[in-house]
């Protein structure tokens, strides 16, 4: 291919880099210049181009040279010259004098010519707000030339007032349209009628996502000063991915990323039309039973109530991100806490029947990644309770009846009930008589009261760490502290994920993680943690954040 003919496909590839550099930058000098780094407006002045059909449209509202912290690790600087160079255009001078504070990218829809027999082409439109017009128009005309004399051969016309430019020479290439749109934008996309459209949204705007109800009331929920966001149109996200779900609770959602002296914040709202019901009480403070995980956790889970989990907002929420992401009902949280699920399998219990039915107080679960092993240790703590103790006996006669003996041990002091199961193993001796054999007792789970709680875990060596703990709990944990004070209260409670500590665990269950990573890199070379928790109390929306705690913030 023409590296000319390819502009679109750099271009639209650079916007999202540019929203992931973005995100690894702006933390390291909020607390020195926090004033240019606030964005002038919440929400994108380029949705007025996009159809409130549009599955998904995602903007950066700040001027990327104001990052300029990241040119000390030239990672803007290698992008700019990475994408720009193919294309023949110098960044700083034909862009940089011009560009604005917004750069939004939206797949406009779903196929441009609507033929299915030709396949799903989805229609690309990037839009960037200029603050020198005329030199846009330069630049524009500028990139064009240089089309056509590498061999392009140019359409120009002018629909409803607006000159259109583009690429018509071979439309089984990618394809790039061009125009500067009164005095504030530049547009850019992969087929003119792309282009097309969008001034027709201009001029309809009841065509137009604005004018859309659900981004109206998805708007509202915005915070100031936001520096980028996104907004997702759920079911039509659900329709380009092929799917048909079973359960469509949610209509859409909108993503802010915002700023914080200790990293950035990223909340998002799912909107219903249904009335939401939370799943348990809203908490004021972390529960209690966190005292009892250790600060060497790599993922820590703790809130109240799991008896209502499987019906709740939250796990329909659940099962309709799974299968629009995945295409599938696969479940990623089965991957990540694979110890867990492993104890279900091997014990044949149905944690919302056996488990979580009897928890109706305070819960933690934690994984503790193990250097030498590839199974992380596992914590489980709950509240006490009637149901509680009625719940434990169960799982002894489960345990039983899957022939584990139940025995009783100390530690410290300490009683401890303990899952055990006697094995075999045999020895070559160096007598003629033949093999000789020793009995090993492995131990599947213990469970012991401390306080008002009952602690379960997966080995000896866990057990020992929970009670020698004194103040060393997760709950002390310094960067524990910090992740959740970001938080509002109140809440339902947290999902903590050390990254420094998880990322080899989580790379061997998710594969796809190591992609990731390599697109976003300057982000994940320096997170330290993220936070995810759900709060609000509109009856119609699920609001929530994930709070991405930074290395030497």
């Amino acid at each position: 291919m023409n590296r000319q003919r390819s502009f679109i496909g750099f271009i639209v590839a650079g916007a999202i880099a540019l929203l992931v550099i973005a995100i690894a930058g702006f933390y390291w000098f909020f607390a020195k210049s926090p004033a240019n780094l606030i964005a002038s407006t919440s929400q994108p002045g380029a949705a007025i181009f996009v159809s409130k059909l549009s599955p998904v449209m995602v903007s950066l509202l700040a001027n990327p040279d104001r990052l300029q912290a990241l040119e000390q690790e030239e990672e803007l600087s290698k992008l700019k010259t990475s994408l720009f160079a193919k294309s023949g255009i110098d960044y700083k001078q034909d862009i940089q004098p011009w560009l604005g504070n917004e750069i939004t990218l939206a797949i406009t829809t779903l196929d441009i010519d609507r033929d299915l027999e030709n396949g799903q082409q989805p229609g690309y439109l990037l839009a960037l707000s200029t603050q020198q017009p005329e030199k846009s128009r330069e630049f524009v005309e500028l990139l064009f030339s240089k089309r056509a004399l590498a061999g392009a051969n140019l359409a120009v016309e002018q629909y409803k007032g607006v000159k259109l430019i583009s690429d018509n020479s071979q439309p089984e290439q990618d394809l790039l349209a061009g125009a500067v749109v009164g005095e504030d934008f530049v547009l850019f996309a992969n087929d003119p009628k792309v282009l097309r459209d969008a001034i027709n949204n201009v001029q309809a705007p009841d065509l137009n996502l604005t004018s859309s109800p659900e981004y109206q009331k998805a708007t509202k929920q915005l915070p100031k000063g936001g520096l980028a966001v996104a907004f997702l149109n759920l079911p039509i996200v659900a329709k380009w991915q092929g799917l048909e779900l079973p359960e469509q609770l949610y209509n859409s959602q909108i993503i802010s990323l915002a700023l914080n002296p200790k990293g950035l914040l990223a909340e998002t709202t799912f909107l219903t039309s249904s009335e939401i019901v939370p799943p348990s009480p809203p908490l004021s403070k972390p529960v209690g039973a966190l005292q009892y995980i250790p600060a060497s956790t790599g993922l820590a889970i703790s809130g109240s109530n799991l008896s209502n989990l499987g019906d709740s907002d939250v796990a329909k929420l659940w099962r309709q991100a799974t299968a629009t992401i995945y295409g599938s009902k696969e479940d990623v949280v089965s991957r990540l806490a694979k110890p867990l699920v492993d104890v279900q399998k091997r014990w044949g219990i149905n944690f919302p029947e056996d488990i979580f039915s009897w928890v109706q107080g305070e819960y933690a679960i934690a994984l503790l990644p193990e250097k030498e092993q590839t199974t992380p240790h596992w914590i489980f703590v709950v509240e006490k309770s009637e149901a509680v103790e009625q719940g434990v006996t169960r799982l002894d006669a489960i345990a039983s009846s899957n022939g584990l003996s139940i025995n009783l041990l100390t530690i410290d002091k300490q009683k401890i009930s303990a899952w055990t199961e006697l094995t075999t193993a045999t020895k070559k001796s160096d007598v003629k008589e033949g093999a000789s054999f020793s009995i090993e007792t492995k131990v599947r789970g213990l469970h012991t009261t401390l306080g008002n709680y009952e602690i379960f875990t997966s080995d000896l060596e866990t057990m020992d760490e929970i009670l020698t703990i004194k103040d060393n709990s997760i709950i002390d944990n310094p960067n524990f502290k910090d992740s959740i004070a970001a938080i509002p209260l109140p809440n339902q409670g947290y999902i903590y994920l050390d990254w420094t500590k998880s990322q080899n665990l989580l790379e061997r269950q998710v594969p796809i993680l190591k992609l990731v990573e390599v697109l976003g890199k300057p982000f994940f070379n320096n997170l330290r943690s993220l936070t995810v928790s759900s709060y609000g109390t509109d009856t119609r929306s699920l609001k929530g954040g994930v709070f991405f705690k930074l290395n030497n913030s």
